[in-house]
């Protein structure tokens, strides 16, 4: 048996009916033109790009109106985390508050924990001083 080709070798002359048109029919007169503003169908009379006068002037207050200013946020000024800290001497265990070191003798502080100056005395306090919290349960017992 000889092979026989299933498609022809030669195209058709018809091309309407190999191919199939996905775009829509184009319009038939020039000057008809869709409105920007509205999107209605209308006839073009010269350089006329909208259909009415009031789509004309409300595309040009769209043109023109300044974008809504957007403020930026307002950030707190950042806080130094020594700044809140209080600190104790090992030797003497004097509170002091934002100080890392002791004046008197230049020598390093612990440590204590976030808190500030107490309203009343105007002395150092943790905030860990102020609220008790109960030591965790021994899971050994």
């Amino acid at each position: 048996m000889a092979d026989t080709p299933t498609t022809p070798r030669t195209p058709r002359d018809d091309d309407a009916a190999t191919t199939a048109s996905a775009a829509p029919a184009p319009r038939t007169d020039p000057n008809q033109l869709l409105c920007p503003v509205c999107w209605t169908p209308f006839t073009k009379v010269g350089r006329q790009r909208y259909c009415t006068e009031s789509c004309r002037k409300t595309a040009w207050t769209r043109r023109h109106t300044s974008a809504a200013v957007i403020t930026e946020p307002v950030v707190p000024q950042a806080i130094r985390r020594r700044d809140v800290t209080i600190y104790a001497c090992p030797a003497c265990d004097t509170r002091y508050h934002g100080q890392q070191w002791r004046p008197d003798c230049n020598q390093p502080c612990t440590r204590v924990g976030l808190g500030g100056t107490c309203p009343h005395c105007d002395e150092p306090v943790a905030i860990t001083d102020l609220i008790n919290t109960p030591p965790p349960p021994d899971p050994l017992t």
